[in-house]
Order: C-alpha cells, then sequence, then structure tokens
C-alpha cells in the first residue's frame, strides 16, 4: 500500500521535505489510500507479478496492514466524519503519550458512519486477497475495538477460509487473549523479553498447559524492526544464536527480521529499544554472503524443523529439570518423533549441568538405554536413565537439539547407529 519514504538527518530522525508526500507511519498519499500500490513501486499488475513469482518459489505473500491514515489520504476528503475530530472540526492526529504523531490520523470506529468505516476496512482485507495475498500482519489491533475484529475477520474469513492474521500486539495480556479469541489466527507474545529460565519456563507453560492453548496461537520473535531488547544488544553471536534456537524450538511458529538479525545488526538508537537503520525510512542493501552471517545457523535450524514434526506444535511442550539456572531443557514429543533441546542462557560463559529427564515424556523406560543425536551440531551419545551431563560452550554453540532415539536388541540397533 501506499506510503513515503523520509529522509533522515543527522541525529537519525525522519526529516520531512515539501514535496514528501504520505506518511513513514500511516497509509496513504493523494496518488491513493489502503488498496492502492505506490507508483514509485510499480502497478497492481507489478504486485500481481511479484506474489505469483513468490508463489513459484514456495513463498507467501504478506502484507502489514495499518489501520490509521496518512493527512493526505483520499478517504480525509471524502469521508472526514470516519476520523476523530476535535471540538472545532479539525481531525485529532494520534497520541500515545507522551508522543505525539501528528502524521497519523486515526479512524472513528464509533463514529455516526461506522458501518460504512468498518466495510471499508472489511474490503481493504477482501481487495489483497482477490490479489493472491492470504497472510496479514495486523498493526496494533488492541488500539481497534474487538467487536470490530469479531464482525471483520469473520466477514474475511467467510470468503477466504485460508486467510491468516497476525495480530502485532504487545498489550495486556487479557486483550491478547481477547484478540485471538476474535479471530486472529496468531500473536506477537512477551517471548522476546522472557531471558531467564524461571520467566522462559512460567511464560511458556501458561502457553501450552492452561486453557489459553485453546485459542491463543503465539509467534515467537526475537526481534522486531522497531523492536530490539538489550540482551542482543550485548550478547554477541552467541545470544543471536541463542535467540533464534529457541524461538524455532519453542514455538510453533517464529519469525525474525530477516537480513537485519542474520547479519547480527546491534546498535540500538539512543534511549530507545530499537535499531539505529531499522529501514523504516530507508531502503537498504544487504551483504547477504559475509562471512559471520548466521544464515547457516537458521537454514540449519529450519531444516530440523522441517524434518521433525514435533517441532511443529507446543502442546507436547515439557521442561526437564536442571541443577544450574543457566541450562533450560526442554522436549517435544509427536507420535515417534521426540526431540529434546538444551540450551545455555549465557551467551559469555560456558556452563555445565546435571538433566533429570522425565524418561517417560521421552517415551524412554526407567532404566532402558537410548540415543541422543544433536541434529544441529552432529555429535551422537548413549546415555540411560534420567540423570546426563551436557556442557555448552557458547562460542562454539549454545544449544544441543536432540533427536531422542530408541535403544532396540543390540548395541548395533540404534535407529540411527554410527
Amino acid at each position: 500500500p501506499t506510503g513515503a519514504a523520509f529522509r533522515k538527518g543527522p541525529d537519525n530522525a525522519p526529516v520531512a521535505g515539501p514535496n514528501d508526500p504520505g506518511s513513514p507511519w500511516a497509509i496513504g498519499a493523494a496518488e491513493g489510500g489502503h488498496t492502492a500500490v505506490r507508483p514509485a513501486l510499480g502497478t497492481l499488475a507489478d504486485f500481481e507479478h511479484f506474489v505469483a513469482a513468490a508463489k513459484a518459489k514456495g513463498l507467501e505473500v504478506a502484507l502489514d496492514i495499518a489501520f490509521q491514515a496518512s493527512p493526505d489520504h483520499p478517504w480525509v476528503k471524502a469521508h472526514p466524519t470516519w476520523f476523530r475530530q476535535r471540538p472545532d472540526g479539525t481531525i485529532q492526529y494520534a497520541e500515545n503519550p507522551p508522543k505525539k504523531y501528528q502524521d497519523v490520523y486515526p479512524f472513528d470506529f464509533e463514529s455516526s458512519d461506522w458501518r460504512e468505516l468498518w466495510a471499508a476496512l472489511r474490503d481493504v482485507f477482501v481487495f489483497w486477497a482477490q490479489h493472491g495475498v492470504r497472510v496479514f500482519r495486523v498493526d496494533n489491533p488492541h488500539t481497534k475495538p474487538i467487536a470490530f475484529w469479531e464482525w471483520c475477520l469473520g466477514e474475511v474469513h467467510a470468503k477466504f477460509p485460508d486467510a491468516i492474521f497476525l495480530s502485532e500486539a504487545f498489550t495486556r495480556p487479557k486483550v491478547m487473549y481477547a484478540l485471538a479469541k476474535s479471530g486472529f489466527s496468531q500473536s506477537y507474545t512477551y517471548f522476546t523479553w522472557r531471558t531467564s529460565k524461571h520467566d522462559l519456563e512460567t511464560y511458556l507453560t501458561e502457553l501450552t498447559q492452561t486453557p489459553v492453548r485453546e485459542f491463543f496461537r503465539p509467534n515467537f520473535l526475537p526481534t522486531t524492526p522497531v523492536i530490539f531488547p538489550d540482551h542482543l544488544v550485548h550478547g554477541g553471536r552467541a545470544a543471536f544464536t541463542q535467540r533464534v534456537i529457541l524461538a524455532a524450538t519453542l514455538g510453533a511458529s517464529y519469525g525474525i527480521y530477516g537480513p537485519s538479525y542474520e547479519l547480527m545488526e546491534r546498535e540500538p538508537r539512543a534511549e530507545i529499544e530499537e535499531l539505529a537503520r531499522n529501514e523504516q525510512y530507508q531502503a537498504r542493501t544487504w551483504d547477504l554472503d559475509h562471512p559471520s552471517s548466521l544464515r547457516h545457523v537458521i537454514a540449519r535450524i529450519n531444516k530440523i524443523r522441517r524434518e521433525h514434526p514435533a517441532l511443529h506444535t507446543m502442546r507436547s511442550l515439557r521442561f526437564h529439570k536442571t541443577d544450574n539456572d543457566m541450562v533450560l531443557a526442554y522436549s517435544k514429543r509427536k507420535g515417534e518423533d521426540v526431540v529434546l533441546c538444551v540450551v545455555n542462557l549465557d551467551p559469555h560463559h560456558t556452563h555445565r549441568a546435571w538433566l533429570d529427564l522425565d524418561l517417560a515424556e521421552l517415551g524412554i523406560g526407567s532404566d532402558e538405554a537410548f540415543q541422543v543425536h544433536d541434529v544441529l551440531g552432529g555429535s551422537r551419545y548413549t546415555w540411560r536413565g534420567a540423570h546426563n551431563f551436557v556442557e555448552l560452550a557458547p562460542d562454539a554453540m549454545p544449544a544441543h537439539v536432540f533427536a531422542v532415539r530408541r535403544f532396540v536388541r543390540t548395541e548395533n540397533d540404534f535407529e540411527y547407529f554410527l
């Protein structure tokens, strides 16, 4: 959809010029609104070609939908009552104290013309679905009425049952859960800020072992373009590796901020939890073949996810005891596929731990020998019983991702014996 890229000043802040249309935060310009393609980017036919080319490579195109408007969005003139107005009749810009967004006009979902507004917003999804898009990341849905989402998502799903909606809502848990119940397929989560063993175990237990699991589908993101937590600023390569492994193996769905994460960018914007150069105001060219890139680790993790159905679910997630608070152990199981992960949560130091495994969760007898194959690092070990030792050096690899293989008949008869 249409928008504009602002120039940047010496303090890395956006600088608008007299001929800069639209807004970097809102949607729309004189050329069109939520169902238009900015002319500088091409035409609608070009977009359709892009969608088709992506599908030919096994990819889906997702759109970021923000239900707000720039001051020069066509709807501002055509439907002024769709927007919040001040007593003097001027349109009220968005505020999130102490921040003011003079370039963002929020919709008034309770205006006198709310039915027409709701229908127009629903038709934004329908329009792009008709042009091949089925995945929508919805910006700040918690700032719009739940009743709107219940109606809108139901209407879209009636026409396009395969549509997927990702809720970008970092807000109170009850509101996030209400959005999930209203029809959102997936949601952002607090994973980004959960770093300790206790916090990870507590939060993931809530998502997987309480009634929340019946309606809330989490998507784990180590970072986003506008959220960059402190532990990655100072944690180095090991922290980036650790967090992507946790996201990919704890959750059923996960995502990363593409090349920026692969290349481990970590220069923060002053006093704000985001990256200094996060592509909000500029298009960048990336050195995707840089020798320090994490792309090979990420590719390996994605290959492991494809090969192990146990990682496609969260319901079977179980945590196992360790005697070190810096070592997290957990497993997933689907049928005969069993995956056991052990992660060093400290990106700076080597840690050792004794595991106290719940063998029943792994499908292993109490005194049965079994093999663990680290499908991430390649090593294989023969274990017996619940108590087993691990050592993880973060500079080498901060995690084991073990495929658990049962022992059968003889010592030469593991399913994957070397």
